[in-house]
């Protein structure tokens, strides 16, 4: 069987290795490289994404690069609206991520950490499994792309249902791609993933309010001129639920968690992401005792959610859950703190730093439960 080796500099080679093969060794990448943007990625994830640092270790070995590489271009693309001087240069800096893309996935990656780092990983990934799952994380890839673009600007959600789609196009495709790249194809994990991935992206919403809605540091020019704000105030809760709570924008602004409304408005995002945990428990409570879901997965017919017959049975459920349950974990980074602002009393303003997520990842390992 042919051994690809994905790294200039090993002297290793094979006559029968497949053109792509050949093509992703010709000493773009050489082991230096993937060591060092590694390293730059577990570093910038250590400083601004704590949980995913955690969650890391406990996701399949096979997914590690990919992981350590998606979620530090999550970071990236998330903190873009806070880093640029107005959303045309955050448009740029995305057509550039999609620009890389197409140059990762072409075999010809940009000398830039993640880039190198996704390249490597999809280059064991078709190692593996062939071109089928490397081929889907690019299509998940361009999707979270599309959508980070589209809420560049921080403008509040229409609907609470609006805030689902986005997380369903972030957080959960976050979750598809990792488990793409060990490979695994099933239909329930994807399911569970799902829920998962709302509720992560409704709490990283949440999670944003106070950074947000307070006014950004002014632009000082080289004379120390002032030039203006990174960005104006911005408030994500969905329209809908503040018109319900007679929440306003502007008192947010003005009076942070004085303002009339916001608790109970927060009250109700931070419901409807419990309930998505709430769902995942119970459906991996069925599917571990051989049932299936008591509801039909809502995205299991769109693009690149394509399975095999055996995928969506629930013989091997049990067995891929085991396999993959590393990757679930993100539910428990969500509940804690969700936890953390229920004893807030809903004042997003003043939850606290979480020391128990560690433990709660030990527990629910332990105990196979999220």
């Amino acid at each position: 069987m042919y051994r690809f080796y994905r790294t200039a500099g090993d002297g290793l080679k094979k006559a029968a290795a497949p053109r792509w093969a050949r093509e992703c060794r010709r000493g773009i990448v050489t082991d230096a490289d993937v060591t060092q943007a590694r390293n730059y990625c577990l570093d910038q994830l250590k400083r601004g994404d704590y949980e995913a640092y955690l969650i890391r270790q406990f996701v399949p070995r096979s997914a590690h690069d990919a992981y350590h590489a998606l979620r530090t271009l999550n970071l990236e693309l998330a903190r873009l609206p806070e880093t640029v001087s107005n959303p045309g240069i955050g448009r740029l800096r995305i057509q550039f991520w999609r620009d890389t893309i197409d140059r990762v996935f072409a075999g010809n990656p940009p000398r830039e950490p993640i880039a190198i780092l996704l390249y490597n990983a999809m280059a064991d990934l078709r190692a593996r499994a062939g071109d089928g799952s490397a081929s889907s994380i690019k299509f998940w890839l361009l999707r979270f792309l599309k959508t980070r673009e589209k809420h560049m600007e921080n403008r509040p959600f229409v609907s609470l249902a609006a805030l689902e789609d986005y997380s369903e196009n972030t957080y959960a495709t976050l979750m598809y791609m990792t488990l793409a790249s060990m490979p695994m194809q099933s239909v329930h994990m994807d399911h569970l993933a799902s829920h998962i991935g709302k509720a992560c992206g409704i709490v990283a919403t949440l999670r944003g309010i106070p950074v947000l809605a307070a006014p950004s540091k002014p632009i000082q020019g080289p004379s120390g001129a002032h030039l203006g704000n990174t960005r104006s105030p911005a408030l994500l809760l969905p329209l809908d639920v503040m018109a319900e709570e007679g929440l306003k924008e502007e008192e947010v602004f003005r009076k942070g968690p004085n303002a009339e409304g916001l608790y109970d408005a927060v009250f109700q995002v931070a419901t409807r992401a419990n309930d998505h945990l709430i769902t995942a428990r119970e459906m991996l409570k069925n599917l571990r005792l051989g049932k299936g879901p008591d509801h039909a997965y809502e995205h299991g017919d769109e693009a690149e959610h394509v399975y095999s017959s055996a995928a969506h049975g629930v013989e091997t459920a049990d067995a891929d859950i085991t396999r993959g349950f590393g990757v679930l974990l993100e539910a428990v980074a969500a509940e804690d703190y969700l936890k953390r602002l229920e004893s807030a009393n809903f004042d997003p303003f003043k939850v606290k730093k979480s020391w128990k997520l560690p433990w709660a990842l030990w527990k629910a390992l332990k105990n196979n439960q999220i």
